[in-house]
């Protein structure tokens, strides 16, 4: 499923001179039943840090238009192709039609420059979503090629009152000492050892982000995380956060947190409570860096109309738990399948490899590149990322597990520690939903559906399909440069 490029140049910073529109901030669009919208890819101009960059936007925009739909909704998405690569978009964690999943050579042929798509869209479920493109996404979406989706639940009061909604797009971009963007593989991703980590942070496509609230205000942010690579934890020290929903809606109950992690392709749904004026800062805080991605200035004025009374609440919401219940008896179930995630070295990079000092700490995640030198002079062809089938042994695309409608099916994830080059890996699979029961035998108390899920360094990870959604899917790492190395493989769900 490896795409080649329909133009031979590849994108960089310096397009000074070229009368490419001005990238634009991302409009909501609001959509009702039975709605045709289009979505473009577009070529832009975007300055960061006083250069001028060539980019991509949907509709000129960086991120895209935000599509607000109430749940139960089809709408109709029209989409031109008016960049200069082949493409596609994917509704990332919709259970939609399998013909409008946007996976090339499986659902869908790609759309050539100046060629046109049309995507039944559904919004089943709730929750927060986005849409990317599935060709060379270690360029396409790394270049502004993401929005998101926004799907109401039946009745929005299951969501707590707040004063503010704030969505929150995270990416990072890899630079140069001159501020120029580190060039892409021409035919095959580069950097595809440890992915391509940033150096550049990126919040709603800039550099900065701030925003001015009033005193007592409860904000609601909605996270979404578009990087090739980086993992992010997020926290804003000084006020109060409350845990809401990820992927696919809301969890069995709010929690309070000091801090959310989210890999590439999660979604996480946080409130926020600011008790005092002052400045406050949105933080990615690991083990080895420390970045600012945003400012909170909230004034000595107070909210007109406090919800805090409501945010110190822990609520529960029954329609989430009477959901899940469904589900419970299956919880015990023997596993059904097994995933190991692992990779696969040539003899002479082996060698090489082999001794080489790796950072992980006990979260099992790689937070920074700790082997650039590495991970410059590896090529694709000297190694491949792995999905191997724990039944038969055969890895990637060369097995396909097969389910129909009404499976409830238990897949243990296994990232293997000892494997020669161990790194975390953010598993996404299209078309259904799933529950994540447990992590390294500790089962989890608090359930939320998800689309993807986080798999650290030395972890088994068990996570239980409701199997709904009738067709041929696509699962893999949503690390780009992993998936564009190998790692990706099917499963079918008939009727």
């Amino acid at each position: 499923m490896k795409r080649i490029l329909i133009l031979s140049a590849v994108l960089l910073a310096g397009c000074q001179g070229q009368n490419f529109p001005e990238a634009q901030p991302s409009e909501v669009l609001e959509v009702s039943d039975g709605d045709q919208i289009r979505i473009d890819p577009t070529i832009v101009s975007k300055t960061i840090n006083g250069k001028t960059f060539k980019m991509y936007g949907y509709n000129g925009q960086i991120p895209g238009p935000m599509i607000k739909a109430p749940q139960g909704a089809t709408i109709t998405i029209d989409s031109t192709n008016h960049i200069d690569y082949e493409t596609t978009i994917h509704w990332h964690g919709l259970r939609l039609d399998n013909k409008s999943d946007g996976v090339p050579d499986v659902t869908m042929d790609v759309t050539l420059p100046g060629g046109s798509h049309r995507y039944t869209v559904k919004f089943p479920d709730e929750g927060i979503y986005w849409y990317h493109p599935h060709v060379r996404e270690d360029i396409q979406q790394d270049m502004g090629l993401y929005g998101n989706l926004f799907v109401k639940p039946d009745d929005e009061t299951e969501y707590n009152p707040v004063n503010a909604e704030e969505v929150i797009v995270l990416d990072d971009l890899f630079l140069d000492e001159n501020g120029e963007n580190v060039p892409y593989g021409k035919d095959h991703p580069n950097f595809a050892l440890m992915g391509r980590f940033g150096n550049q942070m990126l919040i709603n496509g800039d550099t900065h982000y701030d925003q001015t609230f009033s005193k007592g205000s409860v904000v609601r942010f909605y996270f979404t995380n578009v990087a090739n690579t980086r993992t992010f934890r997020l926290h804003i020290p000084g006020a109060k956060l409350k845990l809401v929903g990820s992927d696919v809606g809301r969890y069995e109950r709010d929690s309070f947190v000091d801090a959310v992690t989210i890999a590439p392709a999660e979604r996480y749904i946080v409130e926020a409570l600011f008790e005092e004026a002052g400045d406050y800062k949105l933080m990615h805080t690991s083990p080895l860096a420390e970045f600012s991605l945003g400012d909170f200035s909230i004034t000595e004025e107070k909210v007109y109309e406090s919800y805090a009374e409501a945010f110190n609440e822990i609520r529960s919401y029954d329609d989430v738990i009477a959901d899940i219940d469904a589900f419970r008896a299956e919880f015990d179930r023997p596993v059904d399948k097994t995933l190991r995630l692992t990779i696969e070295l040539d003899d002479r990079m082996g060698m090489m490899h082999e001794g080489m000092m790796m950072h992980h700490d006990e979260t099992g995640i790689e937070w920074e590149d700790t082997m650039p030198m590495m991970n410059t002079t590896m090529a694709s062809e000297d190694f491949q990322w792995k999905l191997v089938d724990g039944e038969t042994g055969k890895a990637n695309m060369d097995f396909m597990w097969k389910f129909k409608v009404g499976d409830v099916v238990k897949v243990r994830i296994i990232n293997e520690e000892d494997s020669a080059h161990p790194m975390q890996h953010p598993i996404h699979f299209h078309g259904q939903r799933f529950l994540v029961l447990s992590d390294n035998g500790v089962p989890n108390t608090n359930l939320v559906w998800k689309d993807t899920t986080l798999v650290p360094i030395g972890h088994e990870v068990d996570i239980l399909f409701d199997i709904s959604n009738p067709g041929e899917w696509m699962f893999h790492c949503h690390i780009a440069e992993h998936l564009s190395n190998g790692m990706m493989g099917m499963f079918k769900v008939s009727n």
